[in-house]
């Protein structure tokens, strides 16, 4: 496991956006950046599962996060800019933004994966992804110290069979990190780096690995680590790396 340990005041006054916050490595997120003294955007598609994690973070104690529903499988340009009009008015500036949500689309081999699965993967997974970064991206340069934090895997980094959509899409990720990273360096506060989590107990990887025993992986909670780090000021002038969480 990522070895760090984050002082308790780490992200205090930051605000930070996770998308996928609803649940799993998201919601795991949110609760630790908001811990260690963050206000947390949540976003995501499900109203219900951002509200159960915020009344978490509020009866904690913690900074008031706020909840903000976005389906980024169906999200237009427009909805973007009107996001980010919006987190201006609210907050001024972003100081983090990790990009959590994703879907696995079908494990098939690419001669039968349809075009419509593989279209709906590369959507949420790379064009919604492109589309929360650029727009925001003037939010985060207002921040003195940005972290982009974008959710890699094993098999984007190494190609695999029958993972089709979901392996492209994670290379497409370590593609868009690289290249932001090597444009804000050493010309803006804003950094960039990839996380791989590794095997978590989540429902995604039940999906992806049905057969596990899931007791056999670390929870969410484990691997918050290496996402403090990378998120708060001990990490500044660590640029286009990829981490691997576990």
């Amino acid at each position: 496991m990522f070895d760090y340990q984050a002082r308790p005041d780490l992200l205090q006054g930051r605000v930070i956006l996770v998308t996928g916050a609803g649940r799993g490595i998201g919601a795991a997120a949110a609760k630790s950046f908001a811990a260690h003294g963050a206000t947390v955007l949540l976003l995501g598609k499900t109203e219900a599962n951002l509200t159960a994690v915020y009344d978490e973070i509020e009866a904690a104690g913690h900074p008031q996060p706020a909840v903000i529903p976005f389906n980024l499988e169906t999200a237009l340009p427009h909805q973007y800019d009107e996001l980010a009009a919006m987190l201006e008015s609210e907050f001024g500036k972003i100081d983090g933004l990790l990009h959590n949500a994703a879907i696995i689309g079908p494990r098939t081999p690419l001669e039968q994966l349809s075009g419509d699965n593989f279209m709906r993967v590369m959507q949420v997974n790379v064009n919604a992804m492109f589309m929360l970064t650029s727009t925001l991206l003037p939010l985060l340069k207002l921040s003195d110290d940005a972290s982009v934090l974008f959710t890699s895997s094993s098999v984007g980094r190494k190609g695999r069979a029958y993972w089709g959509a979901y392996a492209v899409s994670k290379f497409a990720t370590e593609g868009l990190m690289q290249t932001l990273a090597d444009e804000v360096d050493g010309i803006s506060n804003v950094r960039a780096n990839s996380i791989n989590p590794g095997a978590t107990r989540t429902s995604m990887r039940a999906q992806a690995y049905p057969g596990e025993n899931p007791a056999n992986n670390p929870e969410p909670d484990a691997i918050m680590p290496v996402y403090l780090y990378l998120m708060g000021p001990d990490s500044k002038g660590v640029n286009g790396q990829a981490f691997d969480a576990q």
